[in-house]
């Protein structure tokens, strides 16, 4: 196997352990709570997991963890008001759960991870999950300076 082929089958496997692991908490009803203890550890030490990541700038979190991971589809454009935008079209971890009846595994492992390497680079930044691709037809995350 073609070392490209490795590291697509193993970003697939660990998509569906992720998935899976959401269906199991969600069955215990403790998924939420999870989330939450999750939230607060990447807010904590997302300055640290964005170094790790060799990641410089917010716009950075997108393309790295996109080419990392091979999950979702991730671009970042600016919008009119001059905030990014950040789009994703496309998501292994999204349709694992989807297909598996789990509920969303977007903010345990993927929105709130981002949200953490973020504000870790800059603390000012805003993150507003305007859509996500479990409940629309695509995820949209907003960054913008917040207003001091």
């Amino acid at each position: 196997m073609e070392l490209a082929d490795k590291v697509r089958t193993l970003q697939a496997v660990y998509a569906g352990a992720l998935a899976d692991n959401v269906l199991r908490l969600g069955n215990e009803g403790v998924l939420e709570k999870v989330t939450q203890q999750k939230r607060n550890e990447q807010m904590m030490f997302g300055k640290a997991r964005a170094a790790q990541f060799g990641m410089t700038s917010p716009r950075e979190v997108f393309g790295k963890l996109s080419d990392l991971m091979g999950c979702a589809d991730w671009s970042v454009s600016p919008d009119e008001n001059g905030a990014l935008r950040a789009t994703a079209t496309r998501c292994m971890l999204c349709a694992f759960a989807k297909k598996l009846g789990a509920e969303s595994p977007c903010r345990i492992y993927c929105l709130d991870p981002m949200e953490g390497m973020v504000k870790g680079l800059d603390e000012r930044t805003d993150f507003v999950v305007e859509s996500t691709l479990f409940d629309s037809g695509k995820c949209v995350v907003r960054l913008s300076d917040r207003a001091d």
